[in-house]
């Protein structure tokens, strides 16, 4: 009798486990910005003491200071329609050459269910035509990003660029 118990006991116990499910891939993306280069615009040129700040809402995020690098990822607000982020340029001159503008994204949010492991990611929808505003510092100075381009508007993943910058 107690063998059978002990098997009842260890049938259910096995039956009762689930498959390991590990979420690797579906998380929420982050917007891929890539530099080029505004005099040769097929060429990416890496940027130089870029700082990266977030603004407002966002709790002035640090991102922290880019070097040597044509790309970047950008966490948009999953709570908000909009994030706007801070570029400085040159932000460790002394003698003050750094040059910061505005990058403000205006998109639409959509929770999309993955699976059980991973549960829901936040996709984005850049406003069409008006889902990027670029301005100018408080105190205005030259605008160190000449043009931008918008590859596409969905941002479902992080395996294509989403915003071409040219300085």
């Amino acid at each position: 009798m107690k063998k059978i118990i002990v098997l009842l006991l260890l049938t259910l116990s096995i039956s009762g486990c689930e498959k390991d499910d590990i979420c690797v891939d579906e998380t929420t993306p982050q917007l891929v910005l890539e530099f080029y280069d505004d005099a040769n615009p097929v060429n990416t040129k890496n940027v130089t003491s870029l700082k990266v700040k977030g603004e407002g809402a966002i709790g002035d995020l640090n991102l922290g200071t880019f070097n040597g690098v044509s790309k970047i990822y950008l966490p948009l607000k999953n709570t908000e329609d909009m994030t706007k982020y801070s570029l400085i340029l040159n932000s460790t001159s002394t003698t003050g050459t750094d040059n910061e503008d505005f990058l403000q994204f205006d998109y639409i949010r959509q929770n999309v269910y993955v699976s059980r492991a991973c549960g829901y990611k936040t996709i984005y929808e850049l406003n069409s035509p008006n889902g990027l505003t670029h301005t100018d510092a408080a105190t205005p100075d030259q605008l160190w990003i000449r043009n931008i381009s918008i590859q596409t508007n969905n941002i479902a993943t992080e395996n294509e660029v989403h915003i071409k910058i040219y300085f």
